[in-house]
């Protein structure tokens, strides 16, 4: 299971929310099921992804090394809308996979982080590449109420990321993660 951001930003701000945030967010998803002694019987790997905004070299260059293994990817996640509190994911997974989630869906719903929304596209450009070859993609979908007020600007700073939320981030991408990677039999695709 793949859990992910990317690290690039826009020249005039520090990209605090855009994306830094989301790398937070995938690095401490697996940082919470270490410190809670869960070890998924499926590997977590966590990735930040590199030049996302300029062209997608990381993620494609990714794709092209890794393609054979993503047969045996369950799934993938990526957070790239800053870290405001999270209502659930985007999902582009097959309409059988939908049932499959409601046990996950039940463990977010504690914090109003439930929500899978499908689409027809991937739900991440990171994970783009992924999701063509048929892995369940999700992306983790916010509030998103002042995203846009920093999105590449210079105030796009550290001090505009609400510590909880962020939190709230975190713990719904391990939440989910968790649930892919101990799933009995994998989301069909």
């Amino acid at each position: 299971v793949v859990v992910s951001g990317h690290l690039d930003s826009w020249d005039p701000g520090t990209g605090a929310i855009d994306d830094a945030a989301g790398v937070v967010v995938a690095m401490e998803a697996a940082e919470l099921l270490k410190k809670l002694n869960l070890a998924p019987k499926r590997t977590l790997r966590v990735i930040a992804w590199m030049d996302e905004e300029n062209g997608g070299r990381g993620h494609t260059a990714y794709g092209q090394a890794h393609q054979s293994e993503f047969p045996n990817f369950v799934g993938a996640i990526e957070s790239d809308l800053g870290a405001e509190h999270p209502l659930g994911f985007n999902s582009r997974v097959s309409e059988a996979a939908l049932p499959m989630l409601e046990p996950i869906q039940e463990v977010l719903r504690s914090f109003g982080a439930n929500l899978i929304h499908p689409t027809p596209y991937s739900p991440g450009a990171d994970i783009t590449e992924m999701s063509k070859a048929g892995v369940p993609a999700f992306g983790v979908m916010q509030e998103g109420l002042t995203y846009f007020n920093y999105h590449h600007s210079a105030a796009d700073t550290l001090d505009k990321v609400d510590p909880r939320e962020l939190r709230e981030n975190a713990a719904a991408m391990a939440v989910l993660a968790y649930g892919l990677a101990n799933m009995p039999d994998v989301l069909p695709r």
